[in-house]
């Protein structure tokens, strides 16, 4: 099913959720973030969500500009169980882990129309073969594998152009964090879809190309272990840096002795009077 668009209108932050290291991290669970997401494109409402784990909250303590991103989203789901766990402490009970493998199931799983966008061109096939067969009811309109570096402007505007030729009720981005956040966030005026969702490994683990953390590993926030065990050498030094860095941040944050600027309802971060923006 198609939904027609409605109102233009840019989807900001949205609904309940707590500012964790400078982030709106919304409280949902993977239930409500489906409802939400498909609300969103029924009534022809446009943005895009971040699947936010505690490797994004410490990457951007550095980078500004992925900070902005994540504040401009639509929904930043808690995509971790440290985010989860803060959010229960936080007074929201029925929070839950939004996983994006099982974000992007639980979409397919309500028809619509879907275009892929990230990954290799065999993997890419391989995807759409599996989830056509697993998901008849949903319509695959459109895959791009886009070359392994930045685009030009112009190419920026081929590949919206090709996107919205196709008509897509989401876009699924799965370029791996940061970059997918970024591309979002610059894309996404330019483009007609609904909502664009940033699920990192989901493709490679729906095309069978890597395998997922057992269930059990997943609810002990446990999935950092399996995943540095499965790809040692390239994933040692970023968790060396997120687990620890982490906690600390969040200790400082609990503590009072590290603060943030509220977000406004744009998505950025207020500045105090007399002072000006970086």
């Amino acid at each position: 099913m198609t939904y027609q668009f409605g109102s233009p209108a840019r989807l900001g932050p949205s609904g309940p959720g707590i500012d964790l290291l400078g982030v709106r991290v919304s409280a949902l669970n993977l239930r409500s973030a489906c409802d939400r997401v498909h609300d969103a494109v029924r009534e022809g409402q446009r943005g895009y969500v971040c699947l936010c784990g505690a490797h994004g909250l410490v990457d951007s303590q550095s980078a500004p500009a992925l900070r902005i991103a994540y504040n401009k989203a639509f929904l930043n789901t808690p995509d971790g169980m440290p985010l989860v766990w803060e959010l229960h402490r936080q007074g929201h009970s029925d929070a839950g882990r939004v996983y994006g493998p099982d974000l992007m199931l639980g979409m397919f799983e309500r028809g619509l129309r879907h275009y892929l966008y990230g990954a290799s061109p065999a993997t890419l096939a391989r995807l759409e073969e599996r989830l056509k067969k697993r998901f008849p009811q949903a319509t695959i309109v459109g895959a791009y594998s886009p070359p392994f570096r930045a685009l030009t402007e112009q190419e920026d505007d081929d590949v919206a152009h090709r996107i919205n030729a196709a008509k897509p009720d989401i876009v699924w981005v799965g370029l791996g964090a940061p970059k997918q956040e970024l591309w979002m966030a610059r894309l996404r005026d330019r483009l007609h879809a609904p909502m664009l969702i940033g699920v990192g490994a989901a493709f490679d683990f729906h095309a069978g190309k890597k395998p997922q953390a057992p269930a059990i590993m997943q609810s002990l926030g446990l999935e950092w272990l399996f995943r540095l065990g499965s790809e040692p050498r390239r994933l040692w030094r970023r968790y060396l840096r997120v687990v620890p860095g982490y906690i600390g941040l969040l200790a400082l944050q609990r503590l009072g002795l590290r603060q943030y600027p509220a977000v406004t309802a744009a998505g950025r971060p207020r500045i105090p009077a007399g002072k000006k923006e970086k």
